[in-house]
């Protein structure tokens, strides 16, 4: 198998949560370029409609719903839409999330709910109802967003991280359980990237400090540089790739004494 073939996504299709902003935007961008008809789905008709647009632009093919992940019916919901419009789905990115900076001693039920209900839960219900369909098939690539808060802990992010670590472990076990099915499962654990969530956060002066002094590279990622891992992850050029997390980090979770 040459290079370009086992990262061609040419006649794959993908569905992505949380895929018309930030890293899921990012991520199902690049599936498209790759060749993927791709449906990204969020909560927001609008952004459904201008992210189906750039993907339309790029000559595949997609689909315009929505979808509240925190509901499972509203999950099942589009991936029988997806089955029934485009046959079969071949890829599943698992990108909508939340957080919300916090003291822990401060964070209110609700939002710890609501955090966990989204990240965690919401990603067990896109892997589960979109895992029956790909066992079926006899072949899927499920790629999962974890954090560097799967591994190490975020200052007054208690949730989120607790959201995440439960991903990267839901990741593993479903790449262990279902790969007799063909279905690998795995994750990508993004460092500091900017997007709508989290933009209010990392520009606080001590917090962004933190970030830098703790980077290598010394910046920010930039989401153009997500897009390699998720076409690695979904292609067949990792088809021996399962229950693993790739850290896209600029090296953050190496660095320990610095200078």
């Amino acid at each position: 198998m040459s290079q370009d073939q086992g990262l061609n996504l040419a006649g794959r299709r993908a569905l992505v949560f949380g895929g018309t902003s930030g890293i899921g935007q990012a991520i199902a961008l690049a599936l498209a370029e790759a060749g993927a008809d791709v449906v990204p789905v969020s909560r927001r008709p609008e952004e459904v409609c201008k992210t189906g647009a750039a993907i339309r632009a790029l000559g595949r093919q997609t689909l315009e719903l929505t979808a509240d992940v925190t509901h499972r019916d509203e999950v099942r919901r589009v991936v029988d839409r997806m089955v029934e419009e485009m046959g079969r789905i071949d890829i599943l990115v698992n990108s909508a999330g939340t957080t919300k900076r916090v003291p822990s001693l401060e964070l209110a039920d609700e939002d710890w709910t609501r955090i966990l209900d989204i990240n965690l839960n919401g990603t067990w219900y896109a892997c589960q109802e979109t895992g029956r369909i790909m066992k079926d098939q006899q072949y899927g690539r499920i790629i999962n967003i974890a954090s560097i808060g799967s591994f190490l802990s975020l200052y007054e992010a208690t949730a989120y991280c607790a959201s995440k670590g439960a991903v990267a472990m839901l990741t593993r076990c479903l790449g262990a359980e279902w790969a007799r099915y063909n279905i690998t499962v795995n994750a990508i654990a993004p460092g500091v990237f900017e997007t709508p969530i989290n933009r209010d956060l990392i520009y606080e002066p001590g917090r962004w400090a933190s970030i830098i002094n703790r980077t290598p590279m010394r910046r920010l990622g930039e989401l153009d540089e997500i897009k390699g891992a998720a076409v690695f992850l979904a292609s067949d050029a990792a088809r021996f790739v399962t229950a693993t997390l790739l850290p896209v980090d600029g090296g953050f979770m190496a660095q320990g004494v610095g200078p």
